[in-house]
């Protein structure tokens, strides 16, 4: 008998796993806007902004004028979630709101 032909072993091999870091997003906040309405009373609006952000009546007035005057205003920013949360709360009053994510 000749000599025996051995395959070489092959060595185990690790091969790291490249693990691909997600990319974060800007922490860009969300706003709540109300919009205008030819429905609600600006006293109304005025009230609801103070009753539910617990605006000063000057503050929540100058908001009712933005709303009123330029068509809507931005009342609060934050998370999504928190902005989901008001304009659920917004239409709730009876209000048109809406959210986007702030530029």
């Amino acid at each position: 008998m000749g000599p025996v032909s051995v395959a070489p072993m092959e060595t185990e091999r690790t091969e790291a796993t490249e693990e691909v870091a997600a990319v974060p997003e800007p922490d860009v906040p969300w706003v709540t806007l109300v919009h205008n309405d030819p429905v609600n009373l600006m006293s109304y609006v005025t009230y609801v902004f103070q009753a539910y952000f617990g605006y000063s009546k000057d503050k929540a007035h100058s908001l009712m004028l933005d709303v009123h005057h330029k068509g809507r205003a931005v009342v609060s920013s934050g998370s999504r979630e928190e902005m989901e949360r008001d304009v659920q709360a917004m239409h709730g009053y009876g209000l048109w709101a809406t959210l986007q994510q702030d530029r």
